[in-house]
């Protein structure tokens, strides 16, 4: 993973991922901390929780008006607990029995020495380092990962679809990405050793400042999450990163042992995985963080479009 910083949001993955972009998601390895309650679930319910950044409080929102679809009892989420150390403590203390999660993020924490790539390894082996008590449900397609992203201008221009491709013209190129990308493993170093791709100059930026160098031609190329709003509000193109060197990200339901024994909850839980993409959370995000719909709604509106509210 690597170290981002999402437009309109600024949330840092340190270590290992790093948002870049337009708003709307966040840090899936190391988001900030955030003030989040204490207590205990009810008995015989469900209680959905998040991480402090728009992406997983919306994930949040539609497990909840999933599980409550399928007639499970649910509370209302506790959203934007905060860091990751935080909110896994309400698994175990039975405060939270679902989340939101990252495969490759997870994997992470929890073993810090695996660096495989492919999603279906890293599903796989995020089953064999979870902690007792709790388990990951079906993964979703849905990912939030890093990009190098160019407009559509740029790829069609220089035949640009991978991150390969990228490589034959990247020294004629400037780089814009958050100025701990220079340094990080799976930033430009990773680039370089993975692909080859060298820049011809590297601009530190974040945020929405980013995205308008990338689109005003400032810059060449980005690091943008792929997730983000600007890739529905632009004429950009992540490429693909055909060496896995972003690693895999995928969206996964994250849940206490009680619920991976209700078939109801698991239904509902595999459902959304089944329906999200990577596309609809870009349109929701949009949504959210730059129309500023209410993400309640946002969440009732795509699971009755997919018929699972």
């Amino acid at each position: 993973m690597t170290i981002r910083t999402r437009t309109g949001l600024a949330v840092a993955l340190a270590a290992t991922l790093s948002l870049a972009a337009c708003g709307g998601g966040g840090d899936p390895l190391n988001n900030q901390p955030a003030s989040g309650g204490g207590g205990t679930a009810a008995a015989g319910t469900v209680t959905v929780g998040s991480a402090d950044f728009s992406e997983s409080k919306l994930l949040a929102q539609i497990y909840t008006g999933a599980l409550k679809a399928k007639g499970v009892k649910v509370n209302e989420p506790r959203l934007g607990i905060g860091a990751r150390e935080t909110y896994l403590k309400g698994l175990t203390d039975g405060s939270i029995n679902v989340l939101p999660e990252y495969t490759g993020a997870l994997t992470s924490y929890y073993d810090k020495n695996y660096s495989g790539t492919d999603p279906n390894e890293v599903y796989e082996h995020l089953k064999t380092v979870l902690p007792q008590g709790v388990t990951v449900l079906d993964p979703s397609t849905a990912e939030n990962n890093d990009s190098i992203t160019v407009t559509k201008a740029t790829a069609e221009a220089k035949s640009l679809r991978t991150l390969s491709d990228l490589a034959k013209v990247s020294g004629d190129l400037t780089l814009g990405a958050p100025a701990e990308f220079k340094e990080r493993t799976q930033g430009i170093p990773g680039l370089e050793k993975t692909y080859g791709i060298t820049f011809k100059q590297f601009r530190p930026l974040n945020g929405q400042a980013l995205i308008q160098a990338l689109t005003n031609g400032q810059v060449d190329a980005a690091n943008v999450f792929t997730t983000d709003p600007a890739f529905t509000q632009h004429e950009i193109v992540a490429l693909e990163d055909d060496k896995g060197l972003f690693g895999s990200q995928n969206v996964v339901p994250l849940v206490s042992s009680d619920v991976a024994q209700n078939k109801e909850a698991v239904a509902a839980l595999n459902g959304v995985s089944k329906a999200l993409t990577t596309k609809d959370l870009q349109q929701m995000l949009t949504q959210v963080d730059v129309q500023h719909a209410d993400p309640a709604q946002v969440a009732d509106d795509f699971l009755k479009s997919r018929n699972l509210g």
